[in-house]
């Protein structure tokens, strides 16, 4: 019987592994990861202007360019990916200017003149419609230059000048000594990380319930079901589909991860490091990294991985059975897909909830949807990391899941055999009931 079983898994894993179109799906899925990492030297490569600097020529009339500059370059580095200006106190004339611009730059012209009524007012000329973050841009530091300009040729004397003008001294102070390191950390992993672990979960789960449902409905619509449970039992053919199917999606898994290896390596190659300096990817994964390290999460993470890779196996096979359970009892895939709504709709809830986990920090509600198996690897990691739950937990967390593993398999097997050679979608359910009370 082992040498069945071990035939049917290998016969099953080769069966997908083994297919044109997996060859080619993981072909693509390995260019469109190089292409994501490596994005700003491919658009180099065809002429694009990633690294090119926007000039502005600032036509000034008002003696007042100085502070235009300090106000708009202090702005425009707090904005990611709008920092590559230079600007420029010109002494040309506007109609010189305005012979430069052309469509193949977006450079701007500024005119600042004075006013009577309202001090200040100012002319933007540029070739095509300015983007709508570079006019939020202009228009914050021109007005902050017009206030300093109507304050300097107002009464105020040069003291009180001063003292309106200079920057606000704002302290905080948080009686826990670690919330304001926590709360940094909190807000990068769910502005980011947290997406870079669920997303590919949620992808892969898919692709799992799919792919039973589909290979399972696939043996019964050719009647190739009939020939195989009459040469092994049908536990043997349940535990094979299961076994194979989750360890397909496992080696999917180590491949996005070799794939993403290859990334980063021929960034290395292309830029001298993992992710060139002057660009937003470093600074935001060196930020990840840094604030990880001292608020010591990234120590946790350390030590609760292995437990987190756990649930994520056991997450797995629980769809799997499920999945195969639902399968069985199908006469066609449109039938499956049917019931197969629900879970898709509970792995969505699950997606969802983790993404606001920061929100319910301290809140029973969270920590108790985090021991939910088929949320559990979704919530759980992501609570664990934001210091809401410790690795006891995660270690209840497992305890459930495997729980629930032998217990859909234990009841699952019984409508699994009844469900298999059932070509009749009439009754369904109260098949289902009745196969429940039947003994192995």
């Amino acid at each position: 019987m082992k040498a069945k079983l071990k035939f049917l898994i290998k016969e099953s894993f080769k069966k997908k592994t083994n297919t044109k179109w997996f060859k080619v799906c993981n072909i693509l899925l390995l260019i469109l990861i190089v292409g994501v990492v490596n994005i700003d030297h491919i658009i180099s490569f065809f002429g694009g202007d990633f690294a090119d600097q926007r000039e502005i020529y600032v036509l000034d009339n008002t003696d007042t360019y100085t502070e235009f500059y300090n106000q708009f370059t202090a702005l425009s580095a707090s904005v990611k990916d709008y920092d590559d200006f230079v600007l420029t106190n010109s002494k040309e004339s506007k109609e010189k200017l305005k012979e430069q611009l052309n469509e193949e730059n977006d450079n701007l012209i500024i005119e600042i003149l004075p006013d009577e009524e309202h001090y200040l007012t100012a002319n933007i000329i540029s070739y095509e419609p300015v983007d709508t973050i570079t006019m939020q841009l202009i228009t914050t530091s021109l007005s902050a230059v017009k206030s300093e300009y109507a304050l300097a040729n107002s009464d105020i004397s040069e003291e009180e000048l001063l003292n309106i003008t200079s920057p606000i001294t704002l302290s905080t102070e948080f009686l826990n000594p670690e919330l304001d390191e926590m709360a940094e950390a909190k807000d990068i992993l769910s502005a980011g990380a947290i997406i870079i672990f669920l997303v590919p979960f949620f992808i892969l789960i898919v692709l799992l319930t799919q792919m039973i449902g589909a290979e399972i409905n696939d043996e019964k619509t050719t009647r190739g079901m009939e020939i195989i449970i009459s040469n092994v039992p049908p536990k043997v053919h349940f535990f094979a589909k299961i076994v194979a199917s989750t360890g397909f999606v496992l080696f999917q898994s180590l491949l996005f991860l070799i794939y993403s290896a290859i990334a980063l390596f021929v960034r290395k190659l292309l830029g001298g490091g993992l992710v060139s300096t002057d660009s937003s990817l470093s600074t935001s994964v060196s930020s990840l990294i840094e604030t990880l390290k001292n608020t010591g999460m990234l120590n946790a993470l350390i030590k609760g991985l292995p437990l987190i890779i756990l649930i994520f196996i056991l997450s797995f096979l629980v769809y799997a059975l499920l999945a195969g359970i639902l399968a069985s009892m199908t006469t066609s895939i449109e039938d499956y897909q049917q019931l197969q709504s629900p879970l898709m709709i509970l792995c969505m809830a699950g997606y969802y909830i983790a993404l606001m986990a920061s929100m319910f920090d301290g809140s029973i509600f969270i920590k108790i949807l985090s021991y939910v198996p088929f949320l559990s690897a979704l919530i759980a990691p992501v609570v664990y990391l934001l210091g809401q739950t410790t690795i006891i937990d995660l270690c209840l967390t497992n305890g459930l899941l495997i729980l629930t593993c032998f217990l859909l398999f234990r009841y699952g097997i019984r409508i699994y055999k009844v469900g298999i050679l059932n070509y009749s979608s009439k009754d369904l359910w109260k098949k289902i009931f009745k196969s429940l009370k039947q003994k192995d």
